[in-house]
């Protein structure tokens, strides 16, 4: 064994007198596996990090489960239902919201928009940290208004800055001398941003008194129920018992049923991209056949040698196997090399920028998983092992007599 690894490493690092081609085609063949192997740990790490970015941000933004009015848009007795949903296990928290379609204007344009009424001190999601100019505050200013938070799209669309005054106007059906829009005013206290246009262009957020009174709801009424669960991994669990548990005319929902367009683009994305990716490996590794095949032959009078002073077909097979593992390895060691080097990259100097209109992110997020190096190492070698057995069977098989007698 030890005579194999021997000569296999002396054949490996070269001599003087082995060919440039020779040290080409193998320098070839490891830059073939290192570049397969990182593409493909690069690739999985920004499908891993868009899916945790993404799912991050939609799961932080949005209620975890929602229930609605079957019949209508109005839930009544809600604190009745809050009251029992808030029993079920697995729920955080539970809150009533009021929706609705409105215009809103500022001193320089206006737009339309969908405002949710939630409790002064913050609904249940997460949105506050998505809060990136002003403050969280939904409480009543110095001005006397109440305040309003906006998504940066809609902030920009109707050019409306932090402290601005702005007018919100609630339409039922079309406005007539006979039905008059109702109008409530504002003041613009924070500017969220998420990266994700639906949530960002059409969305405001202010306390759920007022946008009452916007609406003329009268108390103890709801637009929805917006539940957050205590463990995020069992979303689908309790909205299986909220479902259950709140019979008709109720309407339970998970924020996976609300946003499945989103969450089927990046489960797209993490089954294919690898496996598009993957096929750089495959080549790679198949590419070895040649390699080692020139192996043997720039090789084939040293094998009748060895041969000829006793080394068995067995011997030489694994000879020229262990030089195509060391090209795999060389090649898979720098390709991990390589992965390292661009998340370090991109982490610290965001190297691949984003579109955020189309991609939800300002850059290519990376997340590497250790599980990814395992299978990713574990199927290159095997692969790299596959292509190596056909040319290091050749070469058990030379015959000596045939390989020293040849050219005379």
């Amino acid at each position: 064994m030890k005579f194999t690894w021997y000569i296999a490493g002396k054949y490996f690092k070269g001599n003087k007198r082995e060919s440039r081609f020779l040290s080409f085609i193998k320098i070839m063949a490891i830059g073939g596996v290192a570049i397969g192997s990182a593409g493909l740990l690069i690739a999985l790490s920004i499908v891993h990090g868009f899916k945790s970015t993404i799912n991050e941000k939609i799961v932080g933004f949005a209620p975890h489960i929602t229930v609605n009015s079957y019949a209508s848009d109005t839930i009544n007795r809600a604190d009745t239902l809050q009251a029992h949903i808030s029993n079920i296990p697995g729920v955080a928290q539970v809150q009533p919201v009021i929706l609705g379609q409105v215009m809103v204007q500022s001193t320089r344009d206006v737009s339309g928009t969908v405002i949710k009424g939630v409790h002064e001190q913050g609904d249940v999601t997460n949105l506050h940290t998505y809060v990136t100019r002003g403050t969280y505050d939904l409480s009543v200013q110095e001005s006397g208004l109440p305040g309003i938070i906006l998504g940066t799209a809609l902030a920009r669309t109707i050019g409306a800055e932090i402290g601005d005054r702005v007018t919100l106007y609630a339409i039922d059906e079309l406005p007539t001398p006979f039905n008059t829009p109702e109008i409530q005013q504002f003041t613009l206290t924070g500017i969220y941003q998420t990266g994700i246009s639906r949530f960002d262009d059409n969305f405001a957020l202010a306390n759920i008194e007022s946008v009452r009174n916007l609406f003329d709801f009268g108390p103890g009424k709801a637009s929805a129920m917006e539940i957050n669960v205590i463990d995020t991994g069992q979303i689908q669990e309790v909205y299986s018992l909220i479902r259950d548990q709140t019979s008709f005319p109720y309407v339970t929902e998970s924020i996976y049923q609300r946003y499945r367009n989103i969450f089927a683009w990046v489960d797209l994305q993490e089954e294919t991209i690898p496996l598009v990716i993957g096929v750089m490996i495959i080549v790679a590794a198949f590419n070895l056949i040649g390699t080692v095949l020139m192996m043997v032959l720039e090789r084939v009078k040293d094998i009748g040698i060895l041969k000829t002073i006793g080394a068995k077909s067995k011997a030489i097979r694994q000879i020229f196997l262990l030089e195509g593992l060391f090209v795999a390895f060389s090649g898979l060691i720098m390709g991990i090399a390589i992965s390292l080097l661009f998340y370090w990259l991109q982490i610290t100097y965001e190297i691949i920028p984003l579109s955020e209109e189309n991609y939800y992110m300002s850059t290519a997020p990376v997340e590497p998983h250790m599980l990814d190096f395992i299978i990713v190492s574990t199927v290159t070698i095997l692969l790299c092992a596959l292509a190596s057995w056909l040319p290091a069977r050749v070469a058990a098989k030379t015959d000596p007599v045939k390989v020293l007698t040849f050219g005379k």
